[in-house]
């Protein structure tokens, strides 16, 4: 099997050299930026390929010399050594070029929208929303991606009922993708005067953001309602009618805008959410499929699913899909997530490779 994927890895390879070496081929740019982007994304397999090929070579060279007769002790022992090593390499490289060749998510270089929401727990969990829009704003900008926040409805307290955020730059999909679910916190609200510790909980959803040609929406399947802006409290954000809602009448989506002082603006941003969260309805009915076919325990976007726990008292944040457990509360909730992202990223490669992707 690992013969053959080799093989395969070799073979494309030198054909797309000779595709991009052809006369005429900067003649069609689109074509050429396929052609260049495939090569490019076949260089790290095609480079462990060579090494792999360069450590079998030294295995059989040495396995040769040591079935000689003649071999001096000294120089037996020296080639058993090689050998054990040459072995240990030729397997870990062997492993590397299957995770190379996984099927790569063909979101992951996507822009994406957040969408948090308060869920149980009153206040508290309106509270706790607004602590992981902050944490994930801290994360985006330790990644050096850019954020806006789309829509945002906040309570009088400081915390959001929901709140919308959208983060752009390369590979944003990959680094948010594993947070959707439902974050569990567990601590003493600042409304409590009996000390007691509650667990509030918030939802999170990851969209991957999707160009118009990707999801194609009826303009005539869309019903548009104008209404006037509030804000907490019944309190006026401004003083004219702008603020949009969309419903999606095939599918029941509704999307509501407030945050943009015009009503153009409101309707693109509501327009870029129903579109997200319509592409993200159709990515779940094909993980239904699938999930017949392979039993993945990461990726599943299942937002009923409590992925998180947040415990105050102890200091300490678990995800539940890894079993890992820091005890660094406060660095997390200033965006330092990356523990549990490459936890998550390393789980769903094993799961890939168990079921054969």
């Amino acid at each position: 099997m690992l013969d053959k994927l080799i093989t395969e890895i070799e073979e494309k390879y030198n054909q797309l050299n000779e595709e991009l070496s052809a006369p005429g081929v900067h003649d069609d740019r689109q074509h050429y930026a396929e052609l260049a982007k495939a090569h490019s994304d076949l260089q790290p397999a095609f480079t462990l390929v060579v090494q792999y090929r360069e450590a079998e070579a030294s295995l059989a060279e040495a396995e040769e010399m040591l079935a000689g007769d003649e071999t001096e002790p000294e120089m037996r022992e020296f080639l058993k050594e090689e050998i054990r090593n040459s072995r240990e390499t030729v397997e870990r490289l062997a492993e590397e070029i299957r995770v190379s060749m996984l099927e790569a998510d063909p979101n992951d270089d996507k822009d994406v929208i957040i969408e948090i929401r308060g869920g149980a727990g009153g206040d508290e969990a309106s509270l706790f929303a607004g602590e992981l829009l902050r944490m994930y704003a801290k994360h985006a900008e330790n990644k050096k991606f850019k954020t806006e926040i789309l829509s945002s409805s906040p309570t009088e307290m400081g915390g959001f009922k929901e709140a919308i955020m959208e983060v752009t730059g390369r590979g944003a999909y990959s680094v948010f993708k594993y947070e959707s679910g439902v974050h569990r916190v567990q601590r003493i609200p600042v409304t409590e005067s009996g000390g007691r510790i509650h667990t509030s909980t918030a939802t999170v959803a990851v969209l991957p953001e999707v160009e118009e040609v990707e999801v194609e929406i009826d303009p005539n399947d869309v019903r548009v309602d104008i209404f006037r802006s509030s804000g907490p409290g019944g309190q006026s954000v401004n003083t004219t009618d702008s603020a949009v809602r969309l419903t999606h009448e095939p599918t029941g989506l509704v999307v509501s805008m407030q945050d943009e002082k015009s009503q153009l603006q409101n309707k693109i941003a509501a327009m870029k959410v129903l579109r997200a969260r319509l592409y993200e309805m159709k990515l779940a009915e094909q993980q239904k499929e699938l999930a017949d076919q392979r039993k993945s325990q990461v990726g599943t976007g299942d937002r009923s699913q409590k992925i998180r726990t947040y415990n105050f008292p102890q200091g300490r944040v678990t995800d539940h899909r890894v079993g890992l457990t820091l005890h660094k509360l406060e660095a997390v909730l200033q965006g330092d997530i990356d523990d549990f992202t490459e936890a998550l990223t390393a789980q769903n490669r094993a799961e890939q490779l168990k079921a054969g992707v």
